[in-house]
């Protein structure tokens, strides 16, 4: 591969080789990265993120007079993330207390954040009316009663003349995208939200529940969708139920698709998938919301691995000091990723690159071609800014790797990696026995 030139859309933009064919990230020599932060490091371009951002405010701003971006915050749950979109004017998406705790602490005001979830504990749903969120997500009946109960209680923050608390309906439409089915989400056998059918039903209850203002409408279809006719689909069903129910809010969801491989054709462009929406939406002037997860950050981030061991076998093993751990997608959804040798792009040695966890199918690259790899080198995976860090969990032993932020050569750490001794911080060693019952009488 060329030195001195771009890399593909799925690296960071702005990523190139050097002239030695070494990886800049953000201006950021790869290799000195891996030196002073150690591996496996989450390598993120922050101008990436940036312009990412700017890009999907200002074509809302330019196609809708009241359309909003709403990040999907499960896809990089970290709080550098989240107060950079929250001061680019993004709102946010959350699925739990803690997620909602994030937000609220990376500085997303209150009435910018969207809570949503098919399992929202009271304590949950208490914390999102004392914050009194923008929009709460209703996606069963068990809610609507739940919710109820909490405002009979007081739950809901007084905001002197303001009305009940903002609700949307989570509506699965029946409409099915090209992914893999455990990341698919609005087919009518979902976990999540009301049948068409039942939507009728829940609105009636919603409205005659005191403390509650039903305003609108939630869909999400599924996630890294490369077809854009599903969404078009699901905003034409959501707008047409939206005017027979007289409600002025419509959040499409997420799951605009990335390119994760060299080969793989371009995922559909923030301007076409706008238009799409916008034009499915169709005669609607209320409120319009997305939530771009994976596309606002999967592209902005790499992975550096080092290679541990080198195992010939029927195949060759290429084992770094990653994994699972760090990427778990790949044992998950069979997610497919490129990986090269920082200095020598390219290569035509057959392997399979492998994490280090006591686990057969903990392999991050099954089918990858790198340049005759050694013990010592350093290993880049490119997109992988959504979903790593949120997944990263501590098999094994294993502490989560560091999250490093990279703009103009310059680099900063915005989350430590763990230590050891993080493992055992919420170790109880003197903890004090507590009479629960139950015992033989």
């Amino acid at each position: 591969m060329a030195t001195g030139t771009s890399l593909s859309t799925v690296f960071p933009l702005g990523s190139r080789l050097d002239e030695r064919g070494v990886l800049l990230v953000g201006g950021c020599d790869a290799l000195e990265l891996a030196r002073e932060f150690g591996t496996p490091a989450y390598v993120v371009a922050e101008d990436d993120l940036l312009a990412r951002a700017r890009a999907f405010v200002a074509g809302a701003r330019q196609r809708h007079p009241d359309m909003h971006v709403v990040f999907a915050s499960k896809a990089f749950p970290c709080t550098a993330v989240l107060s950079l979109f929250a001061q680019e004017g993004l709102w946010c998406d959350v699925a739990t207390g803690g997620e909602l705790f994030l937000a609220l602490n990376a500085g997303f005001a209150p009435e910018r954040i969207v809570m949503h979830g098919n399992a929202k504990s009271q304590a949950e749903l208490r914390m999102a009316l004392r914050h009194r969120v923008g929009l709460i997500v209703i996606d069963n009946f068990t809610e609507i009663e739940r919710l109820g109960e909490l405002i009979a209680d007081g739950a809901l923050a007084d905001r002197g003349s303001e009305g009940g608390q903002p609700v949307l309906l989570r509506v699965t439409p029946d409409v099915r995208g090209e992914t893999h089915e455990k990341i698919s989400t609005g087919q009518a056998d979902s976990k999540f939200g009301f049948s068409v059918e039942e939507a009728v039903q829940a609105a009636a209850r919603v409205r005659a529940q005191s403390g509650l203002s039903l305003v609108g409408l939630h869909a999400h279809i599924g996630s890294q969708l490369l077809d854009l006719e599903p969404f078009r689909r699901a905003a034409s069903a959501l707008a047409g139920l939206a005017a027979e129910s007289e409600l002025g809010v419509l959040d499409i969801g997420g799951g605009l698709g990335v390119r994760y491989l060299e080969d793989q054709p371009e995922a559909p462009s923030i301007e076409d998938y706008l238009d799409a929406v916008v034009a499915a939406a169709g005669a609607h002037r209320g409120r319009l919301l997305i939530e771009p997860g994976r596309a606002l950050t999967a592209n902005a981030g790499v992975t550096l691995y080092t290679v541990e061991s080198i195992r010939e076998n029927v195949s060759r093993w290429v084992a770094v000091d990653g994994g699972m751990s760090d990427n778990l997608r790949p044992m998950l959804y069979d997610a497919r990723y490129e990986a090269h040798v920082v200095g020598r792009f390219g290569g035509d040695t057959d392997c399979v690159l492998a994490g280090k966890h006591c686990e057969s199918g903990d392999v991050i690259v099954r089918e990858a071609r790198l340049a005759d790899p050694q013990p010592g080198d350093v290993v880049v995976t490119p997109a992988t800014g959504a979903y790593g860090f949120a997944m990263a969990n501590n098999y094994n032993g294993v502490p989560r790797p560091p999250v490093v932020f990279c703009r103009d050569g310059n680099a900063r750490v915005v989350v430590r990696r763990e230590s050891f001794e993080d493992l055992t911080a919420r170790d109880e060693p003197r903890s004090r026995e507590i009479a629960i019952g139950g015992g033989a009488g």
